[in-house]
């Protein structure tokens, strides 16, 4: 068991293990920060774009330059920016992290042991190579500021897992929501229910602080919003949201749980003109029925 390893498994849940290492240096301009010249970085990089449009994030503490990879799929999109920049020394490649084990998610493990054997794979209990289970509700640092949490929201699969991260000097916050949240939508409940589902988003998200900007593991936004609106063609914030669409390609970082709560009819479902356009008035109905709705749009 490798130094990191360890040292996270010898502390329990509620307490915070570091990712350590440390050293100096710049960002690649071929990814896209979205938090510029603050403690918390995070750069995104698109995947199979056209088809999955997939994102893999870097989470870097720029302090320390440690860093974590969210989700890095595909190997011969990841690798030769994670290979540059641990070569230049920009980042302290400390740990991957999966949402969940589906493989245009997990899918690149393998590569990535092979390329840095020392680097622990962390989450569900069925991503493959998996060095540790992150338990709910689990705590672990990126360097010395960014302190991230693992929030188990079971539906899309029954290992899915959201990773909230707060930087405790500039006070920025992001969640990490695989295919559990996306911007407008959500994911299938390929292993779940609705009830599961209406939890993940209602409860478990939605309690986290408004201002948290969200990274999702998938660019499904235009055709979330168009869903949405065949539901509220008249709510004002989804009528913003296909604005946004039509003047950009990438939404990832530009949105928050406070929008969601706005603009994602499957956290609307409590609005009396959701509940009337799903012909349900209990939530978790009103979720189940959104969610064939959607599946059939």
């Amino acid at each position: 068991m490798n130094t990191f390893a360890r040292r996270l498994s010898a502390r329990p849940a509620a307490s915070a293990s570091k990712l350590a290492i440390a050293s100096p240096s710049s960002v690649n301009a071929t990814l896209k920060s979205h938090i510029p010249r603050r403690n918390m970085q995070i750069k995104s990089i698109p995947m199979w774009t056209g088809t999955g449009d997939n994102y893999a994030y870097i989470l870097i503490d720029d302090k320390t330059k440690d860093a974590v990879i969210i989700d890095p799929a595909h190997p011969p999109e990841v690798l030769p920016v994670l290979k540059e920049h641990v070569a230049q020394k920009s980042i302290n490649f400390t740990a991957v992290l999966n949402t969940h084990h589906h493989r245009d998610h997990s899918g690149g493990n393998d590569a990535l042991l092979k390329a840095f054997p020392s680097v622990p794979i962390l989450g569900g209990e069925q991503v493959p190579s998996l060095t540790r289970r992150l338990k709910d509700r689990e705590v672990f640092k990126v360097g010395e500021d960014i302190k991230v949490t693992a929030l188990h929201t079971p539906c899309h699969t029954q290992d899915s897992i959201c990773y909230f991260a707060e930087d405790s000097k500039s006070g920025e916050k992001a969640v990490f929501t695989g295919d559990t949240l996306f911007i407008g939508g959500c994911g299938r409940f390929f292993e779940g229910t609705p009830a599961e589902m209406h939890k993940a988003l209602n409860e478990t998200l939605a309690a986290l602080p408004d201002n948290t900007s969200i990274y999702p593991g998938h660019e499904y936004t235009k055709s979330n919003v168009k869903f949405g609106l065949s539901i509220l063609p008249k709510a004002d914030p989804l009528l913003k949201l296909a604005d946004f669409c039509k003047a950009q390609t990438e939404t990832q970082g530009k949105f928050t749980i406070g929008d969601e709560k706005k603009h994602n009819v499957f956290m609307r479902v409590n609005d009396p003109e959701v509940q009337k356009a799903t012909g349900k008035t209990d939530p978790v109905d009103v979720m189940g029925e959104l969610r064939k709705l959607k599946n059939s749009f």
